[in-house]
């Protein structure tokens, strides 16, 4: 099972995913998988569809933002639109969790939210923003 970390009640980030977790993330009460890894970046890692079927065949909804290096304006955008649009946790991966948890700070930190406050829950995760945020 993936190293799940709940950063608040309505987000949570993972590493890599692997099809087998879907069913056990949606019975901890997921909502959506958000897949933030490029296609391909690394030769171990499952398809985009593989995880899309295996999230879909558990009940959980799936869009993939894919983030290399630091979030853009637009990937921060479609983040957001995801996380308001969902009724229930939403679960974001990458390689790390890093991408996904910078990703949701920049859209925490874009709705108004205190930037120290922010790096202080992905902190608590194990999420060290500090240097790219």
């Amino acid at each position: 099972m993936a190293d799940i970390r709940r950063i608040t009640d309505h987000f949570w980030a993972a590493p890599q995913l692997s099809p087998s977790d879907l069913a056990e993330i949606a019975r901890q009460g997921a909502v959506l998988i958000i897949n933030n890894r490029p296609e391909g970046e690394s030769p171990d890692q499952p398809p985009g569809a593989e995880i899309e079927e295996a999230a879909r065949a558990a009940g959980l909804d799936y869009a993939a933002v894919p983030i290399t290096g630091r979030p853009t304006p637009d990937q921060v955008q479609a983040v957001a639109v995801l996380l308001e649009g969902a009724e229930g946790p939403v679960l974001g991966f990458c390689r790390t969790g890093t991408r996904s948890t910078m990703a949701w700070a920049g859209v925490q930190i874009a709705a108004g939210r205190h930037r120290d406050a922010v790096l202080a829950e992905a902190a608590q995760c194990g999420y060290d923003l500090s240097a790219v945020l």
